[in-house]
């Protein structure tokens, strides 16, 4: 059964969080079942979110942005204008993969979605999420410190000379995935300065316009969304 993909336009951040948990709570599971998975693809008004592991101390001037705390994993994070979100409502019992391989998944739909438009993304060692080269945003060298098999994940990632491009945030519930991803294309990034990005200090944020390429927050979202439909199919 296809991924039932919808372009939302800009969404207020609370009612697509509870939009989400309904459908999530209410949808019939399994083999049988036949409810289409979604993925709604979106973009917020200024809005910081608050991981279940997220630390007050992360966030240290908020201002005028406020601070909504949620149930999916990781830190805090910011999400505002310029900035496509992805939200994959995913049956995985039913899609046949765990939540390991979804994270892959998602993480290699970013990827190819940079790829599309020139840049190379990256994966941090115990660092979710994904990555560009600083002074090589388009550079195909691998970085040393990228997840590899067999290897233990790194518990202090070293952020030197990267800039974070996309972050990650999942919650599953009875098999079934919400919250997602969100990937920076031409945004404001000051409030990111006013928070340790997904608990990180210095950890720096970007977006597609920083790196030199300029792409409408439309033309992004086609393009990830295609992907994430893709790569997350069973």
């Amino acid at each position: 059964m296809d991924i039932d993909l919808q372009q939302r336009g800009q969404l207020d951040y609370v009612p697509t969080y509870e939009a989400m948990q309904s459908f999530t709570n209410e949808r019939d599971m399994g083999p049988t079942s036949q409810v289409r998975d979604q993925l709604w693809i979106c973009e917020h008004p200024p809005v910081f979110t608050q991981g279940l592991a997220g630390k007050p101390e992360h966030i240290f001037m908020p201002g005028d942005i406020p601070v909504v705390q949620t149930n999916r994993g990781g830190q805090v994070t910011y999400h505002g204008p310029g900035q496509v979100m992805g939200y994959p409502m995913i049956d995985l019992k039913r899609a046949g993969y765990f939540v390991k391989e979804y994270v892959y998944r998602i993480e290699e739909a970013v990827i190819k979605t940079l790829f599309h438009f020139g840049v190379t993304g990256h994966r941090v060692s115990g660092a979710p999420g994904i990555y560009v080269r600083l002074d090589d945003p388009t550079g195909h060298a691998p970085l040393a410190q990228r997840p590899q098999h067999g290897a233990a994940n790194r518990s202090d990632p070293d952020f030197t000379g990267l800039g974070k491009i996309s972050a990650l945030g999942i919650k599953v519930s009875r098999n079934c995935t919400y919250h997602g991803v969100a990937l920076n294309v031409a945004m404001d990034l000051e409030p990111f300065s006013r928070i340790n990005p997904c608990g990180y200090a210095k950890l720096q944020t970007v977006d597609l316009s920083t790196i030199g390429v300029q792409v409408s927050w439309q033309e992004a979202a086609d393009v990830l969304g295609h992907k994430l439909a893709t790569y997350l199919a069973p």
